[in-house]
């Protein structure tokens, strides 16, 4: 079972962005005192039954919300799997305008959301976020004036591609699937080990155009055995679970100092001074090779969930620059 303690602290920041109350989120953590899901006060249990409350009212996206913490890291038995299949039921049954949108693949099903009009943009989270949890952002991007596909990394939520140094082709198979060309192109604001993707990506599709993440993996994470030996276990727990390996074994994921030179988008960094997941080296690595590369660090911890305010702004205000050039 997970150390909840350590949940209470990486959960923060997913509250955080999805627009969670943090008075509800005080009290329902204050609550929580195991994640054995068969006795009270589990982690499940308890945000399940704040959303179940939300349900009750017919408030479907709140209650979303909620499930989709009560799925938080990983999907590890039925508790957290009724909560995911929750999740996605009542955002499918809010009525929030976005429209399901699937990509099959020969290794796969690429599960979406998407609406809007105007320049693309593919919206992800990372290792223990799911799609719903970003189609708020998606939301309010469209009334902007964009157009936005909403997804997940593979294995996270319902998205059924292997996990694994060819992930990053995803990104182009949906853009395929859009029909998107060179001319149009796309916009990638992926979160954290999402943003990897997005990287690699931009390094080998022209039609990527810019990229915005948030505490997004390099080089160092996959590399450094000193580092991943003081990973917290959450993620070294989920990075198993999604790929069978432990992050040690994933050293052909790294980013090359040559694919970084290739990119000649704009690339926009939200990077925290004490994070626990991506060391420094990492954002050192993307201001050296990257040519266009902007970068916003925060006095944090991974996510910076006490600056979610002014990472929106910041990665607002990137996208807006980015699109009008």
């Amino acid at each position: 079972m997970n150390d909840v303690e350590e949940l209470k602290q990486f959960a923060l920041v997913h509250a955080r962005t999805q627009g969670i109350p943090p008075e509800l989120t005080e009290a329902v953590l204050g609550r929580i005192t195991s994640d054995d899901a068969a006795h009270p006060g589990s982690w499940t249990g308890e945000w399940s039954r704040a959303a179940e409350a939300h349900e009750a009212r017919q408030e479907l996206l709140e209650a979303s919300r909620l499930y989709t913490m009560a799925r938080f890291p990983f999907v590890d038995g039925p508790a957290r799997q009724h909560a995911l299949d929750k999740a996605i039921d009542t955002f499918s049954r809010a009525g929030s305008g976005l429209e399901p949108f699937q990509v099959d693949t020969p290794q796969g099903v690429i599960r979406c959301w998407r609406g809007g009009t105007g320049p693309l943009l593919l919206i992800s989270g990372g290792i223990v976020s799911i799609k719903e949890q970003w189609a708020g952002l998606l939301l309010q991007l469209t009334k902007a004036g964009l157009s936005g596909v909403v997804t997940e990394l593979p294995q996270a939520g319902v998205n059924s591609l292997p996990y694994d140094v060819d992930s990053w082709r995803m990104i182009p198979a949906i853009l395929d699937a859009l029909g998107t060309t060179e001319a149009t192109g796309a916009y990638a604001m992926m979160m954290s080990f999402s943003g990897h993707l997005a990287l690699r990506a931009a390094a080998n599709d022209p039609r990527i155009k810019g990229v915005l993440t948030v505490g997004a993996p390099v080089s160092g994470f996959f590399t450094d055995a000193g580092w991943q030996q003081a990973l917290p276990r959450v993620t070294v727990d989920t990075i198993v679970h999604l790929t069978g390996e432990k992050p040690g074994g994933l050293a052909d994921w790294a980013l090359r100092p040559d694919e970084l030179r290739s990119i000649d988008v704009p690339v926009a960094y939200v990077a925290s001074k004490h994070d626990e997941i991506i060391p420094s080296h990492d954002i050192d690595l993307l201001a050296t090779h990257v040519g266009r590369f902007s970068l916003l660090e925060h006095d944090d911890v991974h996510g910076s969930p006490a600056h979610t305010a002014q990472t929106g702004a910041w990665l607002t205000q990137s996208l807006q620059a980015m699109t009008s050039n």
